[in-house]
C-alpha cells in the first residue's frame, strides 16, 4: 500500500463491530487494507481475571498497547510489568509478550499494530474460540496468515498460577 491509495480512516464508536468472550469486550477500529487503513487497532476491555493472550510474538508488526483504564499485565521477553491508565508499550517484532488483567484489576487496553496486516479475522476467531464455537487448533494454523506465533513461557505461567 503507497501513499497515494491511504485516506483517512474514521470508525465510528456506534458502527464499529464488536466481538467478544467470556472475559473481554474487543471493539474493531481498524483493520489493515479495509477502508484504506494502514494499520490496525482495537480496543479490549478486560473484565477482572481476564487473560488477553499467552506468549507470542510476531515477525512483521510492532504492537502498541495504550492503557486507556484499569491496569494490565504484561511479559516482555523475560520480565513481568504492571501498566497502568496512560502506559504505552510498543513491543517490537520478534519480542516474546504475553498479557493479561492485572491482578484485582479491569484493564481497557487500545492495540495497534504496525505495519499493519488484516487481523479482524484473528480477533473473530478467537472469540469463537474462547466461546467453545471453534478449535484452538484453528488458531495454531493461523499462525503465519496472522503473523501470531505462540512460544512457551515458564515465567508467564507462573505469574498467571499466582495470580489465581
Amino acid at each position: 500500500m503507497n501513499a497515494t491509495t491511504l485516506k483517512p480512516v474514521l470508525t465510528r464508536a456506534a458502527d464499529a463491530e464488536t466481538t467478544s468472550d467470556p472475559s473481554s469486550v474487543m471493539t474493531l477500529l481498524a483493520d489493515c487494507g479495509t477502508d484504506g487503513s494502514s494499520l490496525t487497532s482495537y480496543r479490549s476491555q478486560f473484565t477482572k481475571g481476564a487473560v488477553g493472550a499467552p506468549a507470542h510474538f510476531h515477525t512483521r508488526a510492532s504492537e502498541l498497547f495504550f492503557v486507556i483504564g484499569g491496569s494490565l499485565q504484561v511479559l516482555i521477553d523475560n520480565e513481568v510489568k504492571i501498566l497502568h491508565e496512560g502506559d504505552l508499550l510498543l513491543v517490537p517484532p520478534h519480542t516474546p509478550h504475553a498479557f493479561a488483567a492485572a491482578p484485582g484489576a479491569e484493564a481497557d487496553v487500545l492495540f495497534v499494530f504496525t505495519p499493519g496486516m488484516p487481523r479482524f479475522d484473528y480477533l473473530r476467531l478467537l472469540g469463537r474460540v474462547m466461546r467453545g464455537e471453534a478449535s484452538p487448533q484453528e488458531i495454531k494454523e493461523s499462525s503465519e496468515h496472522f503473523d501470531n506465533h505462540y512460544v512457551d513461557s515458564p515465567l508467564w505461567r507462573a505469574t498467571l498460577e499466582a495470580a489465581q
